[in-house]
């Protein structure tokens, strides 16, 4: 792209990136479909309006005194987790570090850019944490009576591994290809798992700091499936002789108890902004069921339903699957059916659904605000329009646009509405000059769900093919960095004109193989653009050691459990190229 100007090489021209990634990544706008007024980007990024008076203001890190460039420790690239026994409980240690691979579908790699190129952002992707409440009553673990991995056994561990992911990223010395410095970390959706206000809290103090207890109801015990003697899950503190310990699953005296002990997260150490998935507009992530009294009322209730047949699971499963019943009626009628079935569990209000605006508010409250900025891309104008999408000034030349491609109409699967494909049209040819990159959680394969949105029944909704055709006709789009899929998945879009982009999908972190990742963007300065991507796991320790119940010693068997989950699919990681990699493009 001609128009776009050139990133200086020297190291007071990325600290001055940086210094405008920490005081102007500021909203260019927050999805009102036109600029922000501003004293609301003032409040939600620097901290210079009225709101924000004597906030600190956001700092991403510093460039490095000596360069760094190119490392491995710490990546996926140096080492990966791997079995080190094949059968039974299988448990991890030191693999294998993967490849770099070079992806050239959508442009020839010139010969000696290594030495030329110039850093343009880096940034950290965070996707699919799921942070689960495991005691919630309205969670759908009976259906592992028709499907075995729809209840997995680390469930109990999400908020200890994330944890552990945070501690990672702050460990990175800077983009591992170019040592330039992180702009800021983006987490793509699906952060909590049930749209609960607990879960919500958890997410929050994860990503910002503080002190966590992954626990609600009873604050002297678990109280779920997990004691409930059910055979179909893994009893960790009994000699139940459950289906997982016949599949080797240990016998963890004290696990129970040392997972709801109180946790600590010291909060990302650079900016971070939020974009929504199903999980966070939802309950269960597919129903359109706010305001539903009845629902609401069984979430903060004493009753829980934790077994069903087989033949009930199958067709509730169906039914989700294939979006039959988007408001979750028959859902309400089959607990309904069985409330004599259920067991009786601690009420708690901390389990309410919260609605997409307490979702806004909750991430513009001061208390979560780490190292901001003030509501993590989210803005009062988020509030008054009713919208959950934005975008930012990522560095001089690099805009951040992110989506909110979940359908209120109900369902997992995603699009976006007329509105919203307007507001992106406008919001990238008004930043034509800039590079951009598009955050969202849904994949374009994963957005085939129009149904129409209740608060706005006459908007027509878009399919994820429409965005693509939508984002090729812009020169200035350089990726779309989304999750959902839980799978590492790359995909070169040409659109024609020679207008192309990069799509890029990131495995989850509750499902082995629990990755985030780091993507950089640098000009090669020979008429190509590249991204390096490359794949990190959280900061514990690949071995586990089953005496050790402290939040390191859980966050790594967060991981083992994962990877001995039954059912679990063994294609999450992806092929080589699309974990680690460098991916070619042309200037628009």
């Amino acid at each position: 792209m001609s128009r776009i100007r050139s990133v200086a090489t020297s190291a007071l021209a990325v600290n001055r990136r940086t210094v405008l990634a920490a005081t102007g990544a500021a909203a260019v706008s927050a999805g009102v479909g036109y600029a922000l007024r501003p004293t609301d980007s003032q409040a939600a990024t620097t901290g210079t309006g009225t709101a924000a008076q004597g906030a600190p203001v956001a700092q991403s890190r510093q460039a490095p005194a000596v360069p760094l460039a190119p490392y491995t420790r710490g990546t996926t690239v140096a080492t990966v987790a791997a079995a080190r026994t094949a059968s039974g409980f299988r448990r991890l240690g030191d693999g294998p570090g993967w490849e770099r691979v070079v992806r050239s579908e959508l442009a020839a790699p010139k010969t000696g850019r290594a030495g030329r190129r110039t850093a343009l952002a880096a940034f950290v992707q965070l996707t699919d944490l799921h942070l689960i409440d495991a005691q919630h009553p309205l969670r759908l673990e009976y259906l592992r009576s028709t499907d075995v991995h729809a209840w997995r056994p680390q469930e109990a561990l999400t908020v200890h591994g994330a944890i552990a992911l945070v501690e990672r990223v702050n460990a990175l010395r800077g983009g591992p290809v170019t040592g330039a410095p992180l702009h800021f970390a983006m987490t793509t959706g699906d952060n909590t798992d049930n749209n609960a206000k607990s879960e919500l809290e958890w997410f929050l103090k994860v990503m910002s700091g503080g002190r966590i207890t992954a626990n609600t109801g009873d604050p002297r015990g678990y109280e779920g499936v997990q004691n409930s003697g059910l055979k179909q899950y893994w009893q960790p503190d009994t000699t139940v002789r459950d289906a997982d310990k016949q599949r080797g699953f240990p016998h963890l005296d004290g696990f129970l108890a040392a997972a709801i002990r109180e946790l600590n997260s010291p909060g990302l150490n650079l900016p971070w902004y939020s974009t929504v998935g199903n999980h966070d507009s939802m309950p269960l992530g597919c129903y359109a069921s706010h305001g539903d009294s009845w629902l609401t009322e069984y979430a903060v209730g004493g009753k829980k339903l934790m077994s069903l047949p087989a033949a009930e699971a199958k067709k509730l499963q169906d039914a989700i699957k294939k979006a039959k019943d988007p408001r979750g009626v028959g859902f309400r009628d089959l607990l309904k059916a069985h409330t004599r079935d259920m067991r009786s569990v601690t009420p708690d209000e901390l389990r309410a659904p919260f609605t997409p605006r307490e979702y806004v508010r909750a991430h513009l409250d001061p208390a979560y605000r780490g190292l901001g900025p003030v509501g993590h891309g989210y803005s009062t104008a988020n509030l008054d329009a009713g919208t959950q999408y934005y975008s930012f000034r990522i560095a001089e030349d690099v805009i951040g646009i992110s989506l909110d491609t979940t359908d209120a109409g109900g369902h997992y699967e995603g699009s976006i509405g007329t509105a919203q494909m307007k507001w992106l049209d406008k919001t990238l040819k008004d930043n034509k000059d800039s590079y951009a990159v598009v955050f969202s959680h849904h994949t374009s394969k994963s957005m085939d769900n129009t149904r129409p949105d209740p608060a706005r029944p006459g908007e027509r909704r878009h399919n994820g093919a429409e965005v693509v055709a939508l984002l090729g006709r812009h020169r200035n789009v350089l990726a779309w960095v989304n999750g959902h899929i839980h799978r590492n998945e790359i995909t070169p879009h040409a659109v024609g004109n020679g207008r192309s982009f990069w799509e890029i999908s990131t495995a989850s972190h509750v499902d082995y193989p629990q990755l985030a990742r780091v993507v950089e963007l640098v000009d090669n300065k020979d008429g190509t653009i590249s991204l390096f991507t490359t794949c990190v796991e959280s900061s514990a320790p690949h071995r586990t050691d089953f005496a050790d119940l402290s939040q390191t010693g859980l966050s790594a068997l967060y991981r083992e459990l994962s990877y001995n989950a039954p059912g679990g699919r063994t294609d999450l990681a992806g092929k080589k190229g699309d974990r680690n990699t460098e991916l070619v493009l042309k200037k628009g």
